[in-house]
């Protein structure tokens, strides 16, 4: 199976990019994690938001894989606890070769994403960085294929 993090955002600090590959690394043959980074329009100080949003709404739809099953972060979205996300993993295996998860920019993903997403996913109740996001879900789907696999990296 194949995972897709589609971002907004390019340049991250190399702390990010270490994260980051690191559980990707992790994951092992059967799935991947597979970055995408989706430049960020240019803004300028007159440049409306919702105008920005829609541009990286845009190129966000049109850089999930044929065939992906599509899921959104989003502050209003559903919580899951790691078993959870493991269940869904688990499903995904199952039924989807390719998944595609989407991180938009600063204000968030635009109605087009959401409405085009199958699920919508919040990590918490607080607001993260853009950055940290990515490092958080490799290393989600990483501790969730490692319960999957009974690993001992779990330990919950």
């Amino acid at each position: 199976m194949e995972i897709y993090l589609l971002a907004i955002g390019t340049r991250m600090p190399k702390w990010v990019d270490d994260g980051y590959a690191d559980y990707a690394k992790r994951l092992g043959r059967d799935c991947k994690l597979i970055l995408k980074e989706i430049p960020s329009p240019r803004k300028s100080k007159s440049e409306d938001a919702a105008r920005v949003k829609q541009l990286e709404g845009a190129q966000l739809i049109a850089a999930i894989p044929a065939d992906a099953y599509a899921v959104a972060l989003d502050e209003r979205g559903k919580s899951h606890s790691t078993d959870a996300i493991a269940a869904r993993l688990g499903q995904w295996f199952e039924t989807h070769r390719r998944v595609a998860i989407l991180v938009g920019g600063a204000d968030g993903l635009s109605e087009d994403c959401l409405s085009h997403c199958r699920e919508r996913w919040s990590l918490s109740a607080m607001t993260f960085p853009h950055a940290l996001v990515r490092v958080i879900i490799a290393e989600q789907i990483y501790r969730a294929h490692s319960l999957m696999n009974n690993h001992p990296y779990h330990r919950a």
